[in-house]
């Protein structure tokens, strides 16, 4: 049988949408996507001031005047929350999940968060032993007895989490997985990095050197962030450094002085070696440490597995 006279309808995909200024083509562009996100988190900060002032909660009116496993937890608690409920308005907007912003649940609290904290408190224990070998620091024995310390664990090792959660996500989340649509991985992690060394720059007796170091810490944690495809490294590194820093040591972190620490500590010696009133984060042994750690953490974590599709 014949099937000269069929004519069969022709198939064709629907052409692409065009590109505009607002549009690329692969959907909103990342310029705009950021200043969507900024501009949604902006108005939950004002709703979230505005509650503040009502209930009058004046530990975030006045913000952190000592550190505190509460006045922490709750100040970077809410920094998390008001910058994950953006971030969950976006991935609908863009049709992804929320894990692809670099938290993806199925690895929560796994093995990278447990190696990142270890690691995290070994890389903090290494810069201070380097001050000890020089005579710049020393313990002074126990600053906490009886069931505080087992209070003062629990209190510490939860606030810290929340504020690996809660400044990971803010900085090496959302924001960075945008950009890196745009401009790239490095100039994406360099520009958040400066960022996030600005914002300490507020801290009580913070210093330049301090600031550089903390801009060490971001490219460091951007490092973890490429290699392992989510921020639970650098979260638990996050957690474990600034819990052996602040609880365990009983050192100054980023110019905040501790409270409830397991040992009492002191410096002594040029500002170089002890970081003054910063404490260790300032010292010339941090962002030597930091470069070790980088150094180590790329010959186990060989591939890039970061992914922003």
């Amino acid at each position: 049988m014949s099937d000269q006279g069929i004519v069969l309808p022709e198939t064709s995909t629907p052409p692409p949408a065009p590109n505009t200024v607002f549009r690329g083509p692969n959907g909103i562009r990342a310029g705009w996507r950021v200043l969507i996100f900024l501009a949604i988190m902006a108005g939950f900060f004002v709703l979230f001031g505005f509650v503040v002032r009502i209930l009058r909660i004046g530990q975030l009116q006045a913000g952190i005047s000592s550190i505190t496993p509460s006045g922490l937890s709750v100040l970077e608690g809410s920094i998390f929350v008001l910058t994950a409920i953006p971030a969950l308005i976006m991935a609908r907007i863009e049709h992804r999940k929320f894990g692809g912003y670099g938290l993806p649940a199925r690895f929560a609290f796994r093995q990278d968060f447990w190696i990142g904290t270890l690691v995290g408190f070994l890389a903090i224990s290494t810069s201070l032993f380097g001050i000890f070998v020089l005579h710049g620091f020393r313990l002074a024995g126990l600053a906490i007895h009886g069931k505080t310390i087992i209070t003062s664990i629990a209190a510490w090792s939860a606030a810290f989490v929340v504020v690996g959660l809660a400044e990971e996500f803010a900085f090496r989340g959302y924001l960075q997985f945008t950009l890196t649509t745009g401009i790239g991985f490095w100039p994406s992690a360099i520009l958040m990095s400066l960022l996030f060394g600005l914002a300490h720059a507020g801290n009580p007796g913070e210093s330049k050197f301090g600031l550089l170091s903390v801009v060490c810490f971001g490219l460091l944690f951007c490092l973890f962030l490429r290699r392992t495809g989510n921020l639970w490294w650098a979260v638990g590194f996050h957690a474990g450094w600034d819990w052996g820093q602040t609880f365990f040591y009983g050192v100054a972190d980023s110019g905040l002085a501790p409270y409830r620490n397991l040992f009492n500590s002191s410096f002594s010696g040029p500002r170089w070696l002890t970081g003054g009133s910063v404490g260790p984060e300032a010292s010339i042994f941090t962002p030597l440490t930091l470069l070790l750690v980088a150094i180590l953490f790329t010959r186990f974590y060989r591939e890039n597995r970061y992914l922003t599709i």
